[in-house]
């Protein structure tokens, strides 16, 4: 029996990782926060930016704050193209998740790759995104419990650690070929994925050398379609095994952590071990415990050979992490250095503070005065094909960790922070994962802050050459992120003569720190952030002494309010709950006998811009009044002083009720409509259009206009006689009735509304594909008996297309 509940979801990031989960080529971002999963996909919007060095906190305080800044510290703010978060979905989950990866399976149900979840008690689950369901589809569920002693009569060690209480993650296979989930105390499961190099594999197979083709990769090479066509109908993966560490090498003795490696033909995984247990007080007399270990796996012998291992590690030592790519082999972390170890096993190692001299006899750089600490970082690669790694420390702050290549092994390793006016503070506490979500851009989670999309760019001449080869505007700042696609060509050449720009200096220069060009520094900037009010140390509950400037609630108890102590470092703060939302009035207006009210934002054509990127809007409002003598409609526009009525205009208040206002032609005309007519206004309120809508054109006698719809370039109008009309605007503007279909000419409609489905979720399948700049709009009818109908525009190319000729029906 459970006396509690859950006031907030977990509002804390533990984990990451970007893929394209629904479709082939979405680019989805898949977070975690403790129990809760959630699925975003980005976009990449026109916004305001303050200065590279805000922060996290500054973008949500900016964002929250409805009057803007009125200090003497705000800043001019500028205009440049941000990467949002937009939520798809979220799920809670039975248990705390401990690891996300991401997976290439033969089939899924939307074509894009799987996610692989893993949770407490050495528990894995392989989901899909379902897009008939629109929602995850669970493909398998793994758990996995530790063997029992083989010797009984010995007893178990009574330091040992509870099963509950060993850590447990996941690393998945760079090809995708299988997946090692370490629990217990040095256990292993290992999951193998079937892939089409399964049968496939031995194009140059010779059967006087290799012996005879076994009978399965005969079969499947023979079907044509390989090993998609036989495993895809089954399960996307094999049967799992269990593995102990101890009997792959007696050297595992403790892992500390494991993930497996890129370039290497079979699965490979580098461990970070130690035989005996690392100890403080023991420091002067074995100060190198640690080993690391590179291990390849024979799924199909269900085998682990060791290939070499590095010995005599520094005793902090925490994290495996594989590279790509121009660097590869694996950088190892430590609380007071980094090592590289290459695929031969040579090693380059960097001290960044001045105890690793006292802590290690290992050979390393001198990089002492960054005075860094290592615990709890994070490093990631700053792009696929990027040979220099964001490092994000336990306090946030950044830097960067670059490679001297020669050829293909590493001769140097260099870190430089990166400076305050260059938004190396932008992060305001330590990092709980990170992903990379494009280029240029990448998503930073964090228990202890806010957790922020980080965008970068990069100060060089050939932005410069960009910017005037687009003619972007001087008034607007244009990130590199953005325009490096254009200049992929530059790009390619760059990375083919040159990995980094240490390879383009003299050779005789031995500096390390003049491997980095003080004119090609990054510059950091938070694109987006995501709340968090964790974690919370403290809490009190309580009544506010004062209401909130402009609080209309009156003499109304406010109820009880819960203050917490949130956050850590620069991210702390003081967190207010409150039971529901307590708007703030900024201005207040008498409008006798309203009814109702319509904002409008228009724009005019000269702008050369839509109503949501023209800065300049005219903004009106739309009032319907209802007295004793006469039903009217005014006009008003928003002025400093305040509301203004709109006079001297075609705008006629005593044309009758208004029923619905909305705007057509990107925000260039203003559509009233009124229960027996149309009205069609230009920007300033000149009448453009009246559209009769009665039977009789002199009369007006007919069905009058109860609801309408807008969804650009169409409006959809519903009539007390329980029937419909649609009508489309041309380019022009001019309004003109579309021709129904035989399913729509029928009575019998209660409800119903317009949707612009701009992301093709509600997409209904076409015989013949149409290229219309109406964009994917759908009409939802409800019916008088309860049914639910949605159609769309077969024709959307011709005002004298049939709407629709065969509506679905729920």
């Amino acid at each position: 029996m459970q006396c509690y509940t859950e006031l907030t979801p977990p509002t804390a990031v533990t984990h990451s990782l970007s893929l394209p989960f629904l479709s082939a080529s979405a680019n989805n971002l898949v977070i975690a926060r403790t129990s809760l999963l959630q699925i975003f996909t980005l976009k990449s919007v026109l916004s305001d930016i303050i200065n590279t060095t805000s922060t996290s906190t500054d973008l949500r305080r900016s964002s929250v704050n409805p009057l803007g800044s009125s200090n003497a510290t705000a800043q001019r703010a500028d205009r440049a193209l941000a990467t949002k978060l937009v939520l798809i979905a979220q799920y809670e989950l039975s248990g705390v998740v401990t690891s996300l990866a991401r997976v290439k399976i033969l089939k899924s149900k939307s074509g894009g790759e799987a996610l692989l979840v893993s949770l407490r008690n050495a528990r894995a689950s392989l989901v899909e995104w379902d897009p008939e369901r629109y929602s995850i589809y669970t493909i398998s569920i793994h758990l996995y419990e530790p063997k029992e002693r083989e010797d009984k009569d010995i007893p178990a060690n009574p330091c040992d650690p509870d099963e509950k209480d060993n850590a447990s993650y996941l690393t998945v296979d760079p090809r995708s070929r299988c997946a090692a989930l370490k629990f217990g105390e040095r256990q292993l499961a290992i999951l193998p994925f079937h892939q089409q190099t399964d049968d496939l594999v031995m194009e140059d197979y010779d059967p006087d050398i290799d012996g005879e083709r076994p009978e399965n990769i005969t079969s499947h090479a023979k079907s044509g379609g390989g090993a998609e066509d036989n495993l895809g109908d089954k399960t996307p993966h094999g049967a799992s095994f269990v593995v102990s560490m101890l009997a792959l090498d007696p050297t595992l003795l403790h892992p500390v952590h494991l993930a497996f490696l890129y370039e290497y033909r079979e699965p490979t995984l580098g461990v970070l071990s130690s035989q005996m247990a690392s100890s403080m007080s023991l420091l002067p007399e074995r100060p190198n415990t640690l080993s690391y270990t590179v291990i390849t796996l024979d799924l199909e012998q269900r085998a682990l050979t060791v290939l070499l291992s590095v010995n005599d590690l520094p005793y902090d030592m925490f994290a495996v992490v594989p590279l790509r790519l121009p660097i590869g082999g694996t950088l190892l972390i430590g609380g007071n250095q980094l090592i590289h170890v290459d695929q031969a096993g040579k090693t380059i190692g960097v001290a960044v503070n001045e105890f690793a001299k006292t802590s290690t006899s290992f050979s390393l750089a001198d990089q002492s005065d960054l005075a860094l600490r290592l615990e709890g970082c994070l490093i990631e690669q700053l792009g696929h094909e990027n040979s220099e790694l964001l490092l994000i420390l336990n306090t946030g702050e950044l830097a960067i960790v670059g490679f001297k290549i020669d050829g293909r092994s590493i001769s140097g390793l260099s870190i430089r922070r990166v400076p305050e006016h260059d938004g190396g503070f932008a992060l305001s506490a330590g990092p709980s994962c990170a992903s990379l979500v494009g280029r240029g851009r990448m998503f930073i989670g964090s228990e202890d802050a806010d957790s922020v999309v980080l965008g970068w760019s990069r100060r060089l001449d050939k932005l410069k050459r960009q910017k005037s080869n687009l003619g972007v505007n001087a008034g607007v700042d244009v990130d590199t992120s953005d325009l490096s696609d254009l200049d992929e060509d530059i790009d390619d050449d760059d990375d083919l003569y040159a990995s980094t720009l240490a390879d383009q200096k003299p050779k005789g220069d031995t500096n390390m720190l003049d491997a980095f060009d003080q004119s090609d520094e990054y510059r950091f900037r938070v694109h987006d952030a995501l709340e968090n009010f964790g974690p919370i140390r403290s809490i009190t509950v309580g009544k506010p002494s004062q209401q909130l400037p402009g609080s209309t609630q009156g003499d109304v108890d406010p109820g009880l309010e819960l203050m917490a102590t949130s956050g850590r470092g620069g991210a702390g703060a003081l967190t207010i709950f409150r039971r529901q939302i307590e708007p703030c009035v900024l201005e207040s207006h008498l409008l006798a006998n309203a009814t109702r009210l319509w904002s409008v934002s228009v724009t005019r054509p000269s702008d050369g811009l839509s109503a949501h990127q023209s800065e300049d809007l005219d903004c009106y409002m739309i009032a319907s009044t209802k007295s004793e003598d006469a039903l009217q409609s005014v006009a008003y526009t928003f002025k400093s002083t305040g509301l203004e009525e709109v006079k001297d205009t075609d705008f006629d208040p005593d044309a009758g009720i208004t029923v619905e206002v909305g705007t057509l032609n990107s925000g260039a005309r203003i559509v009233q409509v009124l229960p027996t007519e149309l009205r069609s206004f230009d920007a300033d309120f000149g009448l453009a259009q009246i559209l009769p809508l009665g039977d009789d054109e002199e009369t007006g006698a007919g069905p009058t206009i109860i609801r309408a719809s807008f969804a650009d370039p169409y409006v959809l109008l519903i009539r007390d006689d329980e029937s419909i009309m649609v009508l489309r605007a041309d380019e022009g503007g001019e309004l003109d009735e579309v021709e129904q279909g035989d399913s729509l000419e029928r009575k019998g409609f209660r409800a119903g509304c317009l949707y612009e489905d701009s992301n093709d979720i509600f997409r209904l399948e076409s015989e013949v594909e149409i290229e219309d700049d109406a964009g994917n709009v759908l009409m939802f009818l409800l019916t008088v008996g309860g049914g639910l109908q949605v159609g769309h525009d077969r024709d959307g190319s011709s005002t004298s297309g049939c709407l629709i000729q065969a509506l679905r029906s729920f």
